[in-house]
């Protein structure tokens, strides 16, 4: 027991940053992030014995862990685009792109977001995702895809709304100095 218990002490301190990086990606936030990986871990040390691959199942246990609390409690935090003061560069742009990023990553379902932080933020293969969340590479390629479209639809910049054209016939239909029906020159 305290050779497992020591093995699983050393990946702990070893990986935990690389959870805590993927933990923060699903939950968006840096306390939940802390609180689905010690999760997490307390799941995963009942059965350290018994784990081939450690990140992987625990990146596993932290997406399920992820999905099944968001279906228990539905709320979401108020963010507040409100800074404290800060000497040096000024972050506002980067903190803004950022804030708008996780702010369409919320809007995602669990599992496309999933899909989206095992993919492209901790750069596993498709095959790895899909094994990860026990579904097909389509379903992952496909959730790729529909996640991706929805983000950048998000993060667009707004289009300027079109102005219509107005010729000069369309502003002045009857041409100056012709008669009309009427008998009177406009």
């Amino acid at each position: 027991m305290a050779v497992d218990d020591e093995q699983f002490r050393e990946f702990v301190e070893t990986r935990y940053m690389d959870l805590l990086r993927v933990a923060y990606h699903l939950t968006g936030s840096a306390q939940d992030a802390e609180d689905l990986v010690q999760t997490a871990l307390v799941k995963v040390m009942r059965r350290w014995r018994r784990v081939d691959d450690p990140m992987a199942y625990l990146r596993r246990v932290m997406v399920n862990q992820h999905i099944s609390s968001w279906r228990r409690h539905r709320v979401h935090e108020v963010v507040t685009s409100i800074l404290p003061d800060r000497s040096g560069r000024d972050m506002t742009e980067a903190v803004t792109e950022r804030h708008a990023l996780y702010e369409a990553m919320r809007e995602l379902t669990p599992r496309t977001r999933a899909v989206i932080v095992l993919r492209y933020v901790v750069d596993l293969p498709e095959v790895a995702v899909a094994a990860a969340l026990g579904c097909s590479v389509g379903s992952v390629k496909s959730r790729a895809s529909r996640g991706l479209a929805r983000l950048r639809l998000a993060l667009a910049p707004p289009t300027p709304k079109q102005v219509p054209m107005t010729t000069s016939a369309a502003a002045n239909p009857v041409p100056t100095g012709t008669t009309t029906m009427t008998g009177v020159t406009p």
